[in-house]
C-alpha cells in the first residue's frame, strides 16, 4: 500500500489550522503546520513536503512571496492557495509565484481535497467562487496555469502592494513603507484589480 502524500500546512489563524489539519489528516499525512510565512519556509526546507496548503495573508512573509521562494528551494512541492481574498490580480500573482491550485477559505471543506488531489496529478485548480469566467478558463485545460490562461501582466510595485495589502496593511501604511504616496498605492490597487482576462 502507498503512504500517503505528506503535506505542510500554513495559516496564522489556530482554528483555522486545526480545522484543515482535521480536514486533511484523513487523507493525508500533516507532516507539519506553520503560523508564518517565514517559519512556512523554513519548515518546508526541512520537512519536503509532497504538498504545501498556505494562506495568502500571514506575518512576517505573505503566502505570495512564500509560494515565490519554495518555487524555488522546494521546487517539487505542490503549492495550494487557501484564502479569502478572491480578485483576480491575487490569483494571477499566486500562480505565477508557482501555485497549482486556489481555494476559496469559505468552501475550503467541499473544494480542498480535489484541489490537492488536482496539484498532485500535475494540474491546476481555481475555486468557482473566483467567479464564472475564472473557473471557465480553468477548466478549459486543467494542465494549462492560470496565470497564463487570465492573461495580464503585473507589475513588480503591483506585486509589492498587492501583498502588503494581504498581509493586512492599510494604505497609508503601505504608503510608508514604500516611501510614496496614498495616491500613489491607491492607484496601484487600482490597476492590479484591473487585470483582467484576456
Amino acid at each position: 500500500m502507498k503512504s500517503p502524500k505528506r503535506l505542510l500546512i500554513a495559516d496564522d489563524h489556530v482554528l483555522m489550522l486545526e480545522g484543515l489539519s482535521r480536514l486533511l489528516a484523513g487523507e493525508f499525512e500533516v507532516a507539519g503546520t506553520a503560523r508564518s510565512g517565514r517559519a512556512l519556509v523554513d519548515e518546508a526546507e526541512r520537512l519536503r513536503p509532497d504538498v504545501v496548503v498556505i494562506d495568502i495573508g500571514m506575518p512576517e512573509m505573505n503566502g505570495i512571496e512564500a509560494t515565490r521562494r519554495l518555487s524555488k528551494s522546494c521546487p517539487r512541492a505542490k503549492i495550494v492557495m487557501v484564502t479569502q481574498q478572491l480578485d483576480q490580480a491575487y490569483i494571477h500573482a499566486a500562480f505565477t509565484a508557482g501555485a497549482s491550485g486556489y481555494v476559496a477559505k469559505q468552501s475550503a471543506a467541499v473544494e480542498l481535497v480535489k484541489a490537492i488531489r488536482m496539484a498532485l496529478n500535475g494540474e491546476y485548480y481555481v475555486t468557482p467562487l473566483a467567479g464564472a469566467e475564472a473557473a471557465r478558463l480553468a477548466s478549459l485545460n486543467p494542465r494549462a496555469n492560470p496565470a497564463e490562461l487570465f492573461g495580464g501582466h503585473l507589475t513588480p510595485r503591483q506585486r509589492e502592494v498587492l501583498q502588503l495589502v494581504a498581509e493586512g496593511k492599510t494604505n497609508r501604511q503601505i504608503a510608508t513603507l514604500l516611501r510614496i504616496s496614498v495616491k500613489t498605492v491607491e492607484f496601484h490597487r487600482s490597476a492590479a484589480c484591473a487585470v483582467r482576462p484576456s
